[in-house]
């Protein structure tokens, strides 16, 4: 038997990998001799870097940068085993996780930091960049990542456009001239899982405002700020970006990237997918296991799960998808190419607990899955 074991983090619980190897290990309990290909996978946010790296033999370099409200931190991205190709996580220089509870507030916070992580993997002579934009803390349109990188913004009395969300309702004027020639030489590959235009009742500020800190009021002032951005990038290029796809994605980074920096965005685990050469893994598999922290009908939306469903109908494949909890809507997924759904969880407990064990409990699910196909080719 060959297993093709493909699942993504289960947030604050297990990693990728770990989980991977912890559904190997149930299925060898049942299948000792079964061929178990553990391909831990992302989809743009925590956990690109490590996948990719993983799937290239690659290693990770530490950086200090700005972090999401201007104080230092340590972050981090990825380097292909050949060298050639860079990954980064926006989180890791710009995420939400970085700023206390207490203290979020997309008004204040800065992208500055990713465009310094841009900055490094330039110095390094690496022209392909895979940016995953999931967990930002930011809605300042990416202006801080294009200013680390070049690019100037100015208030309508000619001074500098300072750092944070609140300060794009005073941007006047952006002039790209001195943008890091060594750009123009780059591809960038935009990983990102959300279809969100830069504004509107879908935008950046009324969707994403709120998870990262935003009161009603700051989201009132964030789309105002949103719409001055698209403005002034109607001046500097002639397009309407208001509702371009994806424009919206991590507070307006989206747009920075396609339109400023002529960045490409893809669904992540599409980005994925292509760098473990999953279709070429899956020749002569039996079944596909996959998964993650919560499978519900957003998980169709452009996450990992709705990527390997597609490929697996390609091939043909049974995919099982094990969750830490089955959300309103995860029946959906049977018509989109995942055949059987389980949570994990073999008993209620407090979340504390069913976090700690998430890798027993993977193990555990994976050894009863096991058994119930070997019920099934006894009986075939």
């Amino acid at each position: 038997m060959k297993v093709v074991i493909v699942p993504d983090s289960f947030k604050e619980s297990v990693s990728a990998e770990l989980a991977a190897l912890a559904i190997a290990r149930g299925f060898r309990e049942v299948y000792p001799d079964a061929e178990c290909i553990c391909l831990p996978i992302a989809d743009g946010g925590e956990g690109t870097v490590d996948a990719l790296i993983a799937a290239t033999c690659g290693h990770k370099v530490e950086a200090e940068v700005t972090g999401p409200l201007g104080n230092r931190v340590a972050a981090f991205y990825g380097v292909s085993g050949e060298g050639k190709t860079a990954v980064i996580e926006m989180a890791a220089a710009s995420g939400l996780m970085l700023v206390p509870a207490e203290q979020r507030n997309p008004m204040l916070a800065t992208s500055y930091g990713t465009g310094e992580l841009i900055r490094h993997v330039l110095d390094l002579g690496i022209r392909h960049i895979i940016l995953g934009i999931g967990g930002s803390a930011t809605v300042d349109g990416g202006v801080g990542m294009m200013q680390a990188l070049g690019g100037r913004f100015y208030r309508s009395d000619g001074m500098p456009l300072s750092l944070g969300g609140a300060q794009l309702a005073m941007l006047s004027r952006i002039n790209l001239s001195a943008l890091d020639d060594r750009l123009r030489q780059c591809k960038i590959e935009v990983a990102c899982d959300v279809d969100n235009p830069l504004v509107g009742p879908r935008g950046a500020a009324a969707v994403f405002g709120p998870q990262k800190g935003a009161t009603p009021a700051m989201v009132v002032r964030l789309e105002q700020g949103l719409e001055q951005y698209a403005a002034v990038i109607r001046q500097l290029t002639g397009s309407d970006v208001r509702q371009v796809a994806g424009g919206g994605a991590a507070g307006g980074m989206g747009i920075a990237t396609q339109v400023l920096l002529g960045a490409e965005l893809k669904p992540g685990i599409d980005i994925i997918m292509e760098a473990l050469q999953l279709e070429n893994v899956l020749a002569g598999a039996d079944v596909i296991v996959t998964g993650e922290g919560r499978i519900d009908r957003q998980t169709l939306g452009g996450k990992a799960l709705s990527g390997i469903a597609r490929l697996a109908q390609r091939h043909r494949l049974p995919v099982i998808a094990l969750a830490g909890v089955l959300g309103e809507g995860a029946e959906v997924l049977h018509s989109q190419g995942i055949d059987a759904i389980f949570s994990i969880l073999p008993r209620l407990s407090s979340l504390d607990i069913a976090l700690s064990q998430g890798e027993i409990n993977l193990q555990q699910s994976a050894r009863n899955i096991a058994r119930v196909m070997q019920i099934g080719q006894r009986l075939a």
